[in-house]
């Protein structure tokens, strides 16, 4: 095992890596650790009890969060004519066509998220092998092939999270930043958690969410109540 640096073993000492925590208490927690040099992002990893490989457990969706991720997100869109206009105007950072896709091929991805109108699926078809193994094929269900191009990207800039469920059956993602308030970072939490919990697919039966926990980039990770996770997403 790697040794700890100073930094992350005084985080350590703050906290009982056994222990289940309550989501606010965990939050204060994260908040009070000894900082990176940098902004860590929060992260949250919940356990699902789901067979990915079966079709009617796939569990994906996108969410908006109230209070963003805290990052700059590039967006580029297939689009042309008016909507490739609208989609500028919007702010999306990269806008073309057969051009954009030339250069994808190339092996220039300069994008975090990827939205396409109907039309230009017959383009971006052509990029599946190297879009999709990094989850940035535009996909209808999640909102990205749309004729809507400039609420597609005001979305995506304004916090709009994706999600997949992986291979081993947990859901990963970024819910903001650490120098978030208390308040904003636990929003923004309760707000993705709802959505994985709405998006349990008809075929699970018995216990859906099996476990939650909490980090930050390079902090430590803090288990979750998925009772107290799960009734104060519910209420919301």
């Amino acid at each position: 095992m790697a040794k700890l640096g100073k930094r992350l073993t005084a985080a350590y000492k703050t906290v009982d890596i056994q222990k289940v925590y309550e989501l606010d208490e965990a939050v204060k927690l994260l908040k009070a650790a000894p900082k990176a040099k940098f902004d860590e992002t929060v992260e949250i990893c919940m356990a699902l009890n789901v067979d990915p490989r079966q079709a009617d457990q796939m569990v994906r969706g996108v969410v908006g969060l109230p209070n963003g991720t805290g990052k700059t997100v590039r967006v580029a869109v297939f689009a042309k004519g008016p909507k490739a206009e609208e989609a500028k105007k919007a702010g999306a950072d990269l806008v073309g066509a057969e051009d954009l896709m030339d250069t994808v091929l190339k092996g220039t991805i300069d994008f975090d998220r990827c939205i396409a109108t109907p039309d230009m699926m017959g383009v971006v078809g052509r990029l599946g092998k190297v879009l999709g193994p990094r989850g940035l094929m535009p996909n209808p269900k999640l909102g990205s092939v749309t004729m809507d191009v400039a609420n597609a990207v005001k979305n995506v800039k304004a916090g709009q999270v994706e999600y997949r469920v992986e291979s081993a059956g947990q859901v990963h993602a970024g819910v903001g930043k650490i120098s978030f308030d208390e308040a904003k970072i636990k929003e923004n939490i309760l707000a993705f958690a709802q959505a994985v919990l709405k998006a349990k697919p008809a075929s699970v039966k018995g216990t859906y969410l099996k476990a939650v926990s909490l980090s930050t980039t390079q902090g430590v990770g803090l288990k979750i109540s998925v009772p107290n996770i799960a009734s104060l997403a519910s209420a919301k």
